[in-house]
């Protein structure tokens, strides 16, 4: 099984330029988790999640839930002025532009597996042998492409 049987093809992406505010219009208005930086020829520049974003926001030595409890407390304006602060940075600014690790449409199933077991991404991109972005795959795609190969193997018995 290679990537290219199942990588998203249709890919969703980002610029170094994009503000935080499109690149969260993005991710909610296509319902994604992250999304690939690129260039103006579309070549992987990063990677860039909304688990960066959160950790972009969080103040510093607190937990995700105790920045939950305090907004809801005492520090909702704290948040919100690091919120409007925060708006029109650009994605260089927040992205992983630093051990991104690709996958290539040849590559076979395992190499995807082997990176999503090890370093716990949710999302890799695709690219070919110029680092240009041509699909990326997620671990649903991995789950949804295992489940339905196993649930044909079944009905085939």
């Amino acid at each position: 099984m290679n990537i290219k049987d199942f990588m998203i093809q249709d890919v969703i992406t980002a610029t170094r330029s994009t503000s935080v505010k499109e690149l969260l219009e993005l991710l909610v208005n296509h319902k994604i988790g992250g999304v690939p930086v690129v260039d103006d020829e579309n070549n992987l520049q990063g990677m860039i999640s909304d688990g960066d974003v959160i950790r972009y926001l969080q103040p510093k030595g607190r937990t995700v839930y105790d920045m939950f409890a305090l907004v809801l407390v005492s520090e909702k304006e704290d948040l919100m002025h690091k919120l409007d602060y925060a708006i029109d940075h650009k994605v260089e600014n927040v992205m992983s532009g630093k051990d991104i690790f690709t996958v290539h449409p040849n590559d076979e199933l395992e190499k995807a597996l082997a990176i999503f077991a090890k370093h716990r991404f949710k999302k890799i991109p695709v690219v070919n042998q110029n680092y240009k972005v041509v699909g990326v795959v997620s671990r649903g795609d991995v789950i949804r492409y295992i489940s339905t190969t196993l649930i044909t193997k079944a009905d085939e018995k």
